[in-house]
């Protein structure tokens, strides 16, 4: 058996192991290049079953991408031929001697970690399918690092980029957030509670070079005491399980020992101004929806709540998917029961993946506000996106907005593709589904006739007062355009533009 990797590096070691690294990004390892190479739209679309088929098919040809995304992405073997034209014989000692890579009694080189591509950063983990047959683990450890997986790349893409003063990073696993973070931000502060994600993060850290990262070992907000951030993302154990065998993944029975404790320090955390971004599944309840339930937890803290719906899961798949026992099916039944019996414990008729965003709310926007929309998980960066939907309802909401309306001129806010449907035999006026083309978030929004009307009248910019006079000719009254107006652009499918950005 092969030791788990403890993610240890002396300081000698550092500059050879960045060499390596550094050469091997150079050879083309990157997310997109993976892609391209893999014929996947999404690199969370990688599946461990596949395996034969990506190194049959799309990695027929052993040239040096190949022979990285194999040893480094799908945990394969690589012959001393692949590996001697990889790396050259000083990143081959760096890598062995630093214990990622080692040579087994055949010859073939094999590494103990992988190394995910993430945009054209590259971040060390523990491996996706960890029940291969190496690193030899009979059983995956608790402390088992979590792998750059499907939600680690939402909230990726769903972060805002804009440059910050502090940023701290929840949950912090192999470091990939706070590192992301770590290019715009003066100060990273990175907190896990196990002490191998902390020591895998400190890795990634001495990798990358960053010299703005903090790592600190504890208990969430607890080495940060009294300390407030401008940015702070989290991917906390969200997972309800009947057991506790993962440190990574889960989080109690209700899967809310961890998110709900995150989501009550955040008023005590974060600056005024700023933002908080988590990625996280929630249970929920035909009698307690998410958002009731953040604001509970949020207590009297006048924040706004943006609930980005990913994916919906029943409870019975839900259980079906986290049992134990691939090859006994008796243990594979007994696993479902316990499984399916925690959830429906918990009065779960639903787990649902989200991507929530804080911020504290704007005097002059009214009450705190809670807005959940559902939305297909981003494929690239939306955090520009996400911006703009916080933006939209704040000025929606604000007192004079009726006269800010009236001094600017409306304009669609791009292309908006349209498919109406009408139930045949019936008086009911046609509805419009309408989806704004070319977003990394396509949230589609159903209008109504009015909606749908005011649309295609926006066919250039176009004053409030001039939509009021044509709307005037439909017989409808102003109450009615400036409600249908207020929607559009709160869904983000209309803009307001002053007369000087119209030359």
């Amino acid at each position: 058996m092969i030791d788990s990797f403890t993610f240890m590096i002396n300081d000698d070691d550092v500059l050879a192991l960045r060499n390596a690294v550094a050469h091997l990004a150079d050879s083309g390892y990157c997310e997109v290049r993976v892609l391209e190479r893999l014929e996947l739209s999404d690199i969370s679309g990688l599946l461990w079953r596949a395996l034969p088929i990506y190194r049959e098919e799309q990695l027929s040809v052993r040239d040096v991408l190949t022979s990285a995304i194999d040893l480094f992405l799908l945990q394969g073997a690589i012959p001393p031929t692949e590996f001697d034209r990889l790396f050259n014989k000083t990143d081959q000692d760096a890598l062995i001697r630093t214990g990622v890579l080692f040579i087994d009694d055949k010859g073939f080189a094999l590494a103990r970690v992988s190394l995910f591509p993430v945009g054209n950063l590259l971040i060390f983990s523990d491996h996706a399918w960890c029940k291969l047959p190496h690193p030899g683990c009979a059983e995956v450890p608790y402390d088992q690092v979590m792998s750059v997986g499907a939600d680690s790349r939402w909230l990726e893409r769903i972060t805002l980029r804009r440059r910050v003063g502090s940023a701290l990073d929840l949950c912090t696993g192999s470091g990939i957030h706070a590192l992301l973070a770590a290019r715009h931000s003066q100060r990273v502060v990175a907190v896990d509670i196990s002490q191998r994600a902390a020591r895998c993060t400190r890795f990634n850290v001495q990798v990358s070079g960053a010299a703005n990262v903090e790592i600190a070992l504890g208990d969430l907000f607890e080495p940060v005491d009294g300390e407030r951030f401008d940015l702070i993302t989290a991917n906390p154990p969200f997972v309800p399980s009947p057991l506790n065998s993962l440190g990574f993944r889960d989080g109690g029975r209700s899967g809310e020992d961890v998110q709900q404790r995150i989501v009550t320090g955040l008023p005590h955390h974060l600056t005024q101004g700023g933002i908080a971004q988590i990625v996280t599944e929630l249970g929920e309840r035909d009698d307690n929806l998410i958002s009731d339930r953040l604001r509970r937890w949020l207590g009297d803290a006048p924040m706004d709540i943006l609930i980005l719906r990913l994916r919906e899961h029943s409870a019975a798949n839900y259980a079906i998917g986290h049992a134990q026992g691939d090859y006994d099916f008796g243990e594979f039944l007994d696993s479902v029961h316990d499984w399916a019996g925690n959830l429906r414990a918990q009065g779960y008729s639903r787990i649902v993946s989200v991507l929530l965003v804080f911020q504290w709310s704007d005097p002059e926007s009214g009450p705190p506000w809670t807005r959940s929309e559902e939305a297909p998980p981003p494929l690239r960066y939306a955090g520009i996106e996400v911006e703009k939907l916080f933006n939209a309802e704040r000025i929606t909401r604000k007192a004079d907005f009726h006269e800010i309306l009236e001094r600017s001129k409306l304009l669609r806010a791009g292309q908006i593709g349209l498919i109406e449907s009408r139930v045949l035999g019936t008086a009911l006026q046609a509805n419009a589904q309408a989806q704004l083309l070319g977003t990394a978030l396509p949230i589609i929004q159903w209008l109504d006739p009015l909606e749908k009307t005011i649309l295609e009248l926006i066919e250039t910019p176009l004053k409030y007062l001039e939509l009021l006079a044509l709307s005037g000719d439909l017989n409808l009254d102003e109450k009615t355009v400036f409600t249908a107006v207020s929607l559009l652009i709160r869904r983000g499918l209309v803009v307001l533009i002053s007369d000087q950005d119209c030359n």
